[in-house]
């Protein structure tokens, strides 16, 4: 598996990006934000990759951010998404505004994409925010949560603990959410928590 690439860009089209590694050129697909993210032509970059295998092909897709690579994942686990429609929305919306349309369950949105249609974009909520919902959170994500508890006392209902866990769940880092979650009122739900934070964040990244 290929984790990431770290190399020269040498060509750098809409959706598509080349890094050369070692004398080799690898060809990712990827969204217009990551395209927009990396520098000229020449410059050093990396993309978080993730190869994408079927039958009459293999993909790489790479990204700017674990959090958009995430947020691909996420997105082509969903039935009847495949990895064009998933870069296509990544394409539309930052990781953040992402995560927070799922936590808000605001499926009109997705639909503003190309190719998405009504049926597609409740879909994705429904599955995303089911399996979000449901993850095992387990290993440094759990670890974190309690570190993060054991931290801040005056803020550690399990309210704030989950609303982080799921968080770290769609990519984002206890560093970016527990400052966050530390201002907001713990006795608000899991959800509650997790549509504030999202929403904050969504709105420091549009400015």
């Amino acid at each position: 598996m290929i984790y990431s690439l770290t190399g020269k860009l040498t060509v750098k089209e809409l959706g598509f990006a080349v890094v050369e590694c070692g004398g080799v050129g690898y060809g990712c697909r990827t969204s217009y934000s990551t395209i927009a993210a990396l520098g000229e032509i020449g410059s050093d970059v990396k993309l978080y990759t993730h190869m994408y295998v079927r039958e009459d092909a293999v993909e790489l897709f790479g990204f700017a951010t674990l959090q958009e690579l995430s947020c691909f994942r996420l997105l082509i686990s969903v039935s009847g998404v495949g990895p064009k429609a998933a870069t296509s929305i990544l394409s539309d919306v930052t990781p953040e505004q992402f995560a927070f349309i799922i936590a808000s369950g605001d499926s009109k949105t997705f639909t503003r994409t190309k190719g998405i249609g009504a049926k597609t974009a409740q879909r994705i909520v429904l599955e995303l925010k089911d399996k979000i919902s449901k993850e095992s959170v387990s290993g440094s994500v759990a670890n974190d949560a309690a570190a993060f508890s054991a931290a801040a006392p005056g803020a550690a209902s399990s309210s704030v603990s989950e609303a982080l866990e799921a968080l770290m769940v769609l990519g984002y880092s206890q560093g970016e959410t527990a400052p966050i979650l530390r201002k907001l009122d713990p006795s608000l739900s899991t959800q509650d928590l997790i549509k504030e934070t999202l929403r904050l964040m969504a709105s420091k990244d549009l400015r």
